[in-house]
């Protein structure tokens, strides 16, 4: 017998618990499914679990240059594996089962375990159960890429979920893949205590950035005694022993990097090659993503695809803005749209990058006048109080509007500072915004109208 909804929401990442419960207090009687753990990436094995760990990795770090500042904390540091595991998993748990029990205490919704398949447009099976309606939404994320790399089949490997059940030290961890969930782990397992391997077969870390952060990151982390080795254009791997060997050149010497275990972090793929979306005549394009338009609607409609399966942001806070857009428009009449919101995101690396709007590079191909204002870290009073002045600050601004065009905020609390950026972007006021604000001392922030300040042309713009 078919069941019949209002609505489905397949998935229970960031957008579609609360986009279940927005409908279902509209009065649209909601299903929601969820074939394996509540909360999706970001709770179980993304942002709350790694920066959890992050903050348990610092606390390390600080302890041993706590004599820096004028304070003894007697004898060597000890990190005790199973108790900062124990106290990630119970503020994991925490979140999990929170968002279960928001969801099956929501009147008109109705939660269902198992794993959904699109038969038609507007039917999804899960397990014996039929279920229909005239809406349907796709939440379903993304997973670890765990392909392209030789010899994969012979070895084993963790991946960023995976490396969630580790509750001892790695002697030798070699991380493959030099980009943001890499950089995280590699910088959180050496103040663990590991030694610590980067892998990249790009030639700077980071490759998507401007070269001076990618070459910013790149000596923090080798200041703390990471080692990174990049263009490994001949990359597989073997077994080595009980540890691991991987393969990073065919003709430089060392052509192999052995370790005790490896990581695998070379990008993410969407769940979509299961959900049965041919049934659907749903499209996805190469990368395996679902093709939406701007309102985050499928080319089938009555079918909306939602955070990181949509390749619109593989963030989450882009899954969750992608639910405030789709219920604006659904029940709000207020015609809002992807291409409307600032990019922005952080790499949770110490100190944190801060980004927003567009980079150096992007601005230069433009093909209009721009003006570009920096500033060391060593310049900024809380980075010298603190003694982390690594980094610097970057703003792009057009010469003819006046308005922020992108920012950069690499150094101490960059991750918070880039938020007065956001704000004014988002608002479409011009730089003066900033720089004729007055901000608080001693603070980041208080350094941009500074940085706003020295403006000047942008070389090649």
């Amino acid at each position: 017998m078919t069941e019949h909804f209002d609505c489905i929401v397949i998935g229970t990442g960031q957008a579609g618990p609360a986009l279940a419960v927005r409908l279902a207090g509209a009065g649209r009687k909601v299903a929601i499914l969820e074939r394996w753990r509540f909360g999706g990436t970001c709770v179980n094995d993304g942002c709350i679990p790694t920066k959890t760990l992050i903050a348990s990795a610092r606390a390390a770090y600080v302890a041993r240059k706590a004599a820096d500042f004028g304070v003894s904390v007697g004898g060597a540091v000890a990190v005790d594996m199973q108790r900062v595991k124990a106290r990630k998993d119970a503020i994991v748990a925490e979140s999990t089962n929170g968002v279960e029990q928001w969801l099956r205490s929501t009147p008109n919704v109705t939660v269902i375990t198992g794993h959904g398949r699109f038969e038609s447009a507007r039917t999804v099976r899960v397990g014996d159960r039929l279920l229909e309606a005239p809406e349907i939404f796709i939440n379903a994320g993304a997973r670890a890429a765990t392909r392209g790399i030789g010899g994969l089949d012979k070895v084993s490997y963790f991946t960023n979920t995976t490396i969630m059940g580790v509750d001892f030290l790695p002697e030798h961890l070699i991380i493959i893949g030099g980009s943001y969930i890499g950089l995280e782990f590699a910088q959180m397992y050496r103040r663990f205590g590991s030694s610590v391997t980067i892998v990249e077969m790009a030639p700077r870390l980071i490759a998507r950035e401007d070269p001076e952060v990618s070459s910013a990151v790149h000596a923090f982390l080798e200041a703390e005694g990471i080692k990174v080795r990049l263009k490994a254009t001949c990359l597989k791997v073997d077994q080595a022993g009980s540890g691991v060997s991987v393969n990073v050149s065919c003709d430089e010497e060392p052509r192999d990097i052995v370790g005790s275990h490896a990581l695998l972090a070379v990008g993410r793929v969407p769940n979509t090659d299961d959900l049965g979306l041919d049934r659907a005549g749903v499209a996805v394009n190469a990368r395996g993503f679902i093709e939406v338009d701007d309102k985050l609607a499928t080319n089938v409609p009555g079918i909306w695809a939602l955070g990181e399966v949509n390749g619109r942001g593989a963030f989450t806070h882009t899954a969750y803005n992608d639910y405030e857009i789709v219920a604006a428009n659904l029940l709000d009449r207020d015609p809002r749209r992807v291409s409307d919101r600032v990019p922005a995101y952080a790499l949770f690396v110490d100190p944190p990058l801060g980004r927003a709007g567009i980079t150096e590079s992007e601005a230069r191909a433009l093909g209009r006048r721009v003006l570009v204002g920096r500033r060391p870290m060593t310049r900024v009073g809380r980075a010298r109080e603190r003694g982390e002045t690594a980094g610097f600050m970057q703003v792009l601004v057009d010469a003819e509007s006046k308005k922020i065009l992108g920012a950069a905020i690499l150094g101490i609390e960059g991750d918070e500072a880039i938020h007065c950026i956001i704000d004014v972007m988002s608002a479409g006021l011009p730089y003066t915004a900033i720089s004729r604000a007055m901000h608080i001392h001693p603070t980041v922030s208080e350094l941009l109208p500074t940085v706003f300040g020295e403006l000047k042309p942008l070389e090649g713009t």
